[in-house]
């Protein structure tokens, strides 16, 4: 199910979010319906609170634009590295419309999290991955 993107200034963007700790059905509900959202608003990441829910869980796929790539979850995710500097033209779903410059952020990175399942995995990434990993943490 689609839900709704909280647009900016909401004060709920600003709020801090909150480990995830269980994986239940709930849980899993809400990776499909970040995912369909996403889709939906034909974006490549999308975090949970741009969709209300104060959780550290994160969806990205940049495989339309990337090739090799494929849809992820990351749960808890903590960069564990970075090299390299990089700009990016970057969009945000909950500011429609908008794309600008961010500023340097790094040309690749080492992430560290759990996927929908709570099983630990880390990814080396580079390109769009790097930079939509980065954005929406």
């Amino acid at each position: 199910m689609k839900r709704e993107i909280l647009i900016w200034p909401d004060p709920r963007l600003k709020e801090k979010s909150k480990k995830v700790e269980v994986f239940d059905d709930k849980f899993q509900t809400l990776v499909t319906d970040m995912f369909e959202t996403m889709y939906g608003a034909e974006g490549v990441g999308l975090a949970a609170p741009q969709v209300g829910a104060l959780l550290r869980l994160i969806v990205i796929d940049t495989s339309p634009r990337q090739e090799g790539q494929k849809p992820l979850v990351f749960v808890n995710p903590e960069i564990i590295h970075a090299e390299g500097k990089a700009t990016y033209t970057e969009g945000c779903l909950s500011i429609p419309g908008e794309a600008e410059d961010t500023g340097i952020r790094a040309e690749k990175v080492t992430c560290r999290a759990l996927d929908r399942n709570g099983q630990p995995f880390e990814i080396k990434a580079e390109g769009l991955l790097a930079i939509a990993i980065q954005h929406e943490m």
